[in-house]
């Protein structure tokens, strides 16, 4: 069994390293990194485009609204009204946190078609150089994969990097919904893999809803692929800091809040989407009962308890990840605090075994996906625990088994 603790020494040692490495990182990227990003240009223009829309002569609602507010409008105007709306502002309607879910879905595919002919008009721009066509190119036949039929596009924004949400599922419908966050280097065209799938979005989020539908045959569950924030590039000083964590917390609370229906919700963070889990945690509706984190970094926090959430939470990680060797620590902003499956942190530790390094914990066949399966569904006492005589699994909802080995 693989202790998870650590020595007094070997936290010295690690303290060390983390300032080495911060001096190397801004010898080599400057404090430019850490810079915000600026507003989405197209996305930015539907919505100023909106601002100015009326509707029968009546202005349309603030977009900014509170989704509840955005909800009884939607659901005040006829199917054909809804319709109108989202062909003519498609990125709004598309991205606007209160809408239906269905509505949204058929206003992406309106944008993704848009954007689409955008790309293939540019492929064949003599203005561009030949590897600017090649990138009109990958993004064309990106946009041709999102608009495949049965697709549920839950968000597109496709300026920069680009930023995107998919549902797995009926989520009107859905009795539980779990919602996949995934760590740096997410962006449109890494959302979706044919090799080594299961490390993409795309595919952890599908697997994921397999194992839950396994897990639980006569519970409807939807999952959500949530790449919506723009994630660190690489390994350099943004992923060593919270502030595309805080970015991302914003806007996952603003989907969180404007998910339909009470239906218990559970996030399902890896590397450092746990980071932004960790931030959003004490703004989380209470709907969400539980935050599973895997190959974390750490969640901005010393103990669980200090993420001020009503949510259980969960952590878990493979013997042979990489991630067990960063500093666990936080200096001056820069590193994400304790480690989540360390004794004192105080998360409920789950079983990773087979989750084949820092990419493989949605692998099928794992302990890592059937757990966060069971989290998904709310089948506590089928999790298996990663240390004998641990409490991972007491009180909780109709669970009276101690956590096993």
């Amino acid at each position: 069994m693989t202790s998870f603790d650590t020595s007094p020494q070997l936290n010295v040692w690690r303290a060390l390293l983390a300032l080495a490495v911060v001096f190397v990182m801004l010898a080599t990227t400057g404090w430019t990194a850490l810079r915000t990003h600026r507003e989405s240009t197209a996305l930015q223009a539907s919505l100023t485009k909106w601002e100015h829309g009326r509707l029968h002569g009546v202005p349309l609602p603030d977009p900014e609204a509170g989704p509840t507010r955005l909800t009884r409008f939607f659901a005040s105007l006829t199917p054909e009204e809804q319709a109108r709306l989202a062909h003519r502002y498609p990125l709004a309607v598309g991205n606007m946190n209160g809408a239906p879910a269905g509505l949204r879905y058929r206003a992406n595919r309106v944008a993704l078609d848009q954007a689409r002919r955008v790309e293939r008009a540019r492929m064949h721009d003599s203005r561009l150089s030949s590897a600017g066509q090649q990138d009109a190119g990958s993004r064309m036949h990106r946009y041709e994969s999102l608009l495949e039929p049965g697709r549920h596009i839950l968000a597109f924004d496709p300026d920069g990097s680009g930023r995107i949400a998919e549902v797995f599922g009926n989520l009107d419908r859905a009795q539980r919904i779990s919602v996949v966050v995934p760590g740096v280097d997410t962006d449109l065209m890494t959302f979706q893999k044919s090799y080594r799938q299961y490390t993409a979005p795309v595919g952890m989020a599908k697997a994921l809803y397999s194992a839950e539908r396994a897990a639980r045959p006569g519970t409807r569950t939807a999952v959500i692929a949530w790449a919506d924030y723009t994630s660190p590039d690489g390994l350099g000083v943004d992923a060593a800091t919270g502030l595309r964590a805080a970015e991302g917390a914003v806007r996952l609370n603003a989907l969180l809040n404007a998910l339909p229906g009470r239906t218990t919700v559970a996030m399902i963070c890896h590397s450092y989407g746990s980071v932004v889990c960790g931030v959003a945690a004490h703004g989380m509706p209470r709907r969400v009962t539980d935050i599973a984190v895997a190959a974390s970094p750490g969640m901005r926090a010393t103990k669980a308890s200090h993420l001020d959430t009503t949510a259980r939470v969960w952590a878990m990680r493979d013997a042979t990840d990489w991630i067990q060797d960063v500093p666990y620590l936080e200096l001056g902003g820069l590193g994400h605090g304790a480690d989540p499956v360390s004794s004192a942190f105080g998360a409920r530790v789950l079983s990773a075994r087979d989750a084949q390094g820092h990419a493989g914990y949605f692998q099928p066949g794992t302990d890592s996906l059937r757990n966060l399966a069971q989290v998904g569904v709310g089948a506590y006492d089928a999790v298996t625990c990663a240390r004998e005589n641990d409490a991972c699994r007491s009180g909780l909802p109709g669970t009276t088994t101690a956590g096993r080995a």
